[in-house]
Order: C-alpha cells, then structure tokens, then sequence
C-alpha cells in the first residue's frame, strides 16, 4: 500500500552502511497539527538503497511531501520474536513555499496561454 504525508523536515541522518549491500538513511518530519501546534507529530521515515539520495538536494526546515510503504518485519533472537515496523520512503517532493501576505499574485494575459494544437498536429 502507498501512502503520503507532508510536512517540515527537521532532521536527517547520514547514510549508514549496514553491509556492502545494503544501505539506509533516517529522517524526521514535522507535521502540524491544525487544532494544536502543541500536539505536533514528528514522523521518522527510512529511506534504502539507491532511494537514500533523495535527502540530498532538501535542506532542513524545508517542507515536503514524502511518499511511502508501510514494512513490518519479524525478528527471532534466542527465543525472543519481535515485530517492528517501518515506513519506507520512495519519493519526496518539495512543496512550494507559500506567498507572504500582501504579495500580489501575478496576472496573466490571454497571449500567454499557448493555441491548442490541430488535430493533425499529433505526433502519432
């Protein structure tokens, strides 16, 4: 299953080399809680593999939409099982930084809007 959550990042590991296989990166984001910035969620997610670039080019206090799969796994040690749980990311995207108040939204003309294309104009 996909899923997606936005927030503020505000913390972001380095890569960690678990093996010569096998790589992982760990992050936090803030997410506001409307009612009650109080309450705020902090939410870590893991990024593996090839995927633990997609850290590089945000910055921290930017804010993001991440997009992600839910992994559960179970562990046997010495007769102990556990279970955990992690949500695995596989895209962020940057959200747009909104307009300060006052800014005026820019006008657009009728030229700008480009001519619809003919039908025979298809590239098929």
């Amino acid at each position: 299953m996909n899923y997606e959550i936005s927030g503020k990042l505000i913390f972001k590991e380095e890569t960690q080399h678990i093996s010569d296989r096998f790589q992982k990166r760990e992050f936090v984001i803030e997410v506001e809680n409307e009612k009650n910035p109080q309450w705020n969620d902090f939410v870590k997610v893991q990024l593996i593999q090839d995927r633990c670039d997609l850290l590089e080019n945000i910055s921290l206090d930017e804010h993001i939409k991440v997009y992600f799969n839910i992994r559960g796994r179970k562990w046997e040690n010495k007769g102990q099982v556990s279970y955990f749980t992690n949500l695995e990311g596989w895209r962020i995207e940057k959200l747009g930084a909104q307009a300060p108040a006052g800014m005026p939204v820019p006008e657009y003309r009728v030229e700008d809007i480009p001519p619809v294309p003919e039908a025979d104009d298809l590239p098929f």
